[in-house]
């Protein structure tokens, strides 16, 4: 049977719980773990018009079709609910962005917060969407802008566009529709990297290589894909994959003594890379810049230091070590200074992942046998548990607006990727029928 805890990490403490003594350092003793009972995140309701079809060749299924693929966006955040055109008292259709304010009284009377309205247009060689937003109940206009899209492919990228903006107007945070998630599937007979949107629509494949390929990780700006592969030579070693500007290929290309390279993730400005090499038979942590320039090691044990994330000012390290005699997660300056325990309570803790806003680091925890997502402060004073189930769930990611975390979960059988909102709430799976599918990777906002 799942649990999932209830509401958003935000209230009042609760409860402290202690750990038996025997599993814990003095300082750990005298600092107990604070679990949190957080409420509940606020719901907009919106009303979303139709668009009018300004096109040569207008399409009613066309802007029909939009109209659905915007509400599915806005659903998606966990911020709206959309309100279904029946209930309508004003307009089902957008007459024109140019007329008068809309009547606020009628959308308010069933409910509406928002009011979407736009005007679509296409043609051979370009798409372009207008909308505005308004605040019904102040019957004040919060939003107008356009989009113009080469080509004339899926109208939903603008969508989600629109309701990514949507999202950010009421809440001031930018929404994820318009996102992508990197992860790991055998689909096609061999450990690929995939990419997909958001809400699980359209995988492709980002390599192709017939190898064993794992740990996605994204560059700040989104245009390239760090990966562990054994391609060459049957030893793992990293590799990226670009869309952009960047150049594809072995990323220690100067800086590569032969030893096994196991993970790597870019730092928030994308200058330095976090990477787990072999030393002397034991993984250590190191950072390194783009091409292999600057190797500099962290960590120098003879235990296993495996697993880093960046703190989002790119000031600390967050990583796992076995140091104590269990995998734990500690955190250390980016320059190996500072080095701490975090975690104590549980003894097999792994998979750090650091929050956009810096004020949690998600990791999975083994407890009664089974792994389960946890949330911990960096101070190491509040651990929570986000979801709890009898099956396995790892790998936790976070969107880049810190309100959802994807992570695999086998518990259908096969491992499959999930997101679930910060509030435990809003489950939702992505991939389905499709092979094992791990390691997600939450990417950047799209520039």
């Amino acid at each position: 049977m799942e649990h999932c805890v209830s509401a958003a990490l935000r209230a009042a403490l609760v409860m402290a719980l202690l750990a038996p003594a025997t599993s814990r350092s003095a300082n750990a003793e005298e600092r107990p773990a604070i679990v949190v009972t957080p409420g509940s995140e606020q719901t907009y309701r919106a009303a979303v018009q139709r668009f009018a079809d300004l096109s040569f060749f207008p399409g009613a299924e066309r802007a029909a079709a939009f109209q659905r693929a915007l509400a599915e966006a806005l659903e998606f955040s966990s911020v709206f609910r959309v309100i279904d055109a029946e209930a309508f008292l004003g307009p089902a259709v957008t007459a024109s962005l140019d007329d008068p304010p809309p009547v606020c009284s009628d959308w308010t009377q069933i409910g509406a917060d928002a009011l979407i309205e736009g005007e679509l247009r296409v043609d051979a060689s370009e798409r372009s969407a207008e909308f505005r937003v308004w605040d019904t109940a102040r019957c004040r206009r919060l939003l107008r802008k356009r989009y113009r899209e080469s080509g004339v492919g899926d109208a939903s990228i603008v969508a989600r566009r629109i309701a990514d903006d949507v999202v950010e107007a009421f809440t001031g945070v930018h929404g994820v529709s318009a996102t992508e998630i990197a992860f790991v599937s055998n689909r096609s007979g061999s450990s690929e990297i995939y990419v997909m949107d958001a809400d699980g629509s359209h995988p492709r494949a980002a390599t192709a290589n017939s190898s064993l390929n794992n740990f996605p990780s994204w560059s700040p700006n989104g245009d390239s894909i760090l990966y562990t592969s054994y391609r060459s030579g049957n030893r793992p070693m990293l590799f990226i994959s670009t869309r952009g500007q960047g150049r594809p290929g072995p990323v220690l290309r100067d800086g590569d003594s032969g030893r096994p390279q196991y993970r790597g993730v870019f730092d928030p400005t994308g200058d330095r890379i976090a990477v787990v090499l072999s030393a002397g038979g034991a993984a250590e942590v190191y950072t390194v810049r783009p091409g292999g320039r600057g190797l500099r090691r962290l960590t120098n044990n003879r235990v296993i230091d495996i697993a880093p994330t960046w703190s989002p000012d790119g000031k600390q390290i967050a990583f796992v070590s076995d140091r104590s005699g269990s995998p734990q997660v500690y955190v250390m300056d980016a320059d190996g200074k500072n080095l701490r325990r975090l975690t104590y309570d549980g003894s097999y803790n792994t998979h750090p992942a650091w929050s956009p806003d810096g004020k949690w680091i998600a990791y999975e925890s083994r407890i009664e046998g089974q792994f389960d997502i946890w949330l911990i402060d960096p101070d190491g004073n509040v651990n929570v548990p986000l979801v709890f189930h009898p099956r396995n769930d790892e790998s936790p990611s976070w969107a880049p607006d810190g309100t959802k975390v994807a992570f695999s979960s086998t518990r259908r059988g096969r491992p499959d990727i999930y997101i679930i909102d910060l509030s435990g709430e809003n489950l939702r799976r992505l991939t389905r029928d499709a092979g094992s599918n791990t390691s997600p990777a939450w990417g950047p906002y799209p520039r």
